[in-house]
């Protein structure tokens, strides 16, 4: 039940109690009972008010998200993917060839994705997907890829996210985006890449309401 269902629920069973009590009540006035319609009246006038305070936040939150979200979009180039209870950031945060470092190139799409976890994923838990291309064996692959995340991980700390809400793991050449592609080959810095899932209930629901709203 949402917020501003609660009160109205309230009211409602309050209002149905007091008619109730005025109904076997054989002393009730007709003063007493304009009294009491009246105050329901005002609480009533007050619960609406609250409840459309409420959902003008919501929209005003809504839409600043959905700022946020696009120009994570046209300025960074993400492509986010809205489901129940997460939400998948695939940014363009890519390596060099056998390499775990964080280039400067992406450290602005970097530092932009935390300061949207922090203004409205708060409490939620990221998972930092980490990529390598299919050079060298897959169990060297996968620790790369580990480093690559965790490098990601320390970086995103550094720009005020909790470490404990934070989670680095290694998917080695696993997931390519261009098949086959490593070293220096067209497409193969896509398959060196992070990738961000953000964990929390309602995620889904309030990043596609965001992008869909008119």
């Amino acid at each position: 039940m949402s917020h501003a269902a609660r009160p109205a629920r309230a009211l409602a069973l309050a209002t149905l109690a007091a008619f109730a009590a005025l109904n076997t009540t054989a002393c009730a006035t007709k003063k007493y009972v304009n009294r009491q319609v009246e105050s329901e009246r005002l609480a009533r006038a007050a619960a609406d008010s609250a409840a459309g305070r409420d959902v003008a936040q919501l929209r005003t939150d809504l839409t600043a998200l959905r700022g946020e979200l696009q120009t994570l979009r046209t300025e960074f180039g993400a492509r986010i993917t809205a489901m129940e209870n997460s939400v998948k950031f695939a940014m363009p945060v890519h390596f060099a060839f056998d390499d775990a470092s964080v280039r400067a190139e992406d450290q602005a799409a970097l530092e932009r994705f935390a300061s949207v976890v922090q203004k409205y994923y708060g409490g939620a838990l990221v998972t930092v997907e980490g990529f390598a291309d299919p050079a060298g064996a897959p169990r060297y692959n996968l620790d790369l890829s580990r480093r690559r995340a965790g490098a990601v991980k320390d970086f995103l700390v550094s720009k005020g996210l909790g470490d404990q809400q934070l989670r680095a793991v290694g998917y080695g050449e696993s997931r390519q985006v261009r098949p086959g592609a490593s070293g220096d080959a067209q497409g193969a810095e896509l398959n060196r890449r992070v990738v961000f899932v953000v964990e929390t209930a309602g995620a889904g629901e309030a990043t596609t309401a965001a992008l869909t709203m008119p």
